[in-house]
């Protein structure tokens, strides 16, 4: 069983963690081939998206980066600059790989503004969580709840159009696509 809630201190206290793995960048369609060999092959896929944020009223950004991640390589797809090819869409749609996140719909939304389909294999992590009694809904704190970890998320107010994505950017992105496989796996263990 898993606590219900945690607060910010006991947070405070676990260990700070990042995704370990390879990261590998995806701007051009020629990487896309590569990242769609290593995904395909996977039977679950951590997922999330970041979007640059807005900080006036009524301007909203489209999605800027799309992350998918197994345990050990995480590809971020710079989907601003290659947009949604037909591949991934695919992948997107397809029910035979469980593609768990955290707060999935609007991501998902976002990324049919490029391209229409029907999303296939999501699994929203907040649902299993209150399916469990568990209060807290966020990544940070599900991770802390479900792994035993805490992650940082002082990235996410970043620029996600930039012309180069900061290392720092790219091990946070990663990092929130891992982490959501990491509870899932540890969701399903008990």
């Amino acid at each position: 069983m898993f606590k219900e809630k945690i607060s910010n201190e006991e947070l405070t206290g676990l260990p700070l963690k990042r995704f370990e793995g390879q990261i590998f960048l995806v701007d051009s369609l020629q990487q896309v081939k590569y990242a769609m060999e290593e995904l395909n092959g996977a039977s679950i896929i951590g997922f999330d998206t970041e979007t640059k944020p807005s900080f006036k009223k009524g301007v909203v950004n489209k999605v800027a980066l799309l992350q998918l991640s197994t345990k050990n390589k995480a590809f971020l797809f710079r989907i601003n600059r290659i947009g949604l090819p037909r591949e991934i869409v695919e992948l997107l749609a397809n029910e035979n790989v469980i593609k768990p996140g955290v707060a999935i719909r609007d991501d998902i939304k976002g990324l049919q503004e490029f391209v229409p389909f029907k999303p296939g294999g999501f699994v929203e992590l907040q649902d299993e969580a209150k399916e469990m009694g568990i209060q807290n809904f966020s990544l940070k704190k599900l991770t802390a709840i479900a792994c035993g970890f805490r992650i940082s998320k002082g990235q996410q107010l970043t620029n996600w159009e930039a012309s180069e994505l900061t290392e720092a950017q790219q091990y946070y992105a990663a990092t929130d696509a891992w982490a959501a496989l990491e509870i899932f796996e540890n969701f399903s263990k008990n």
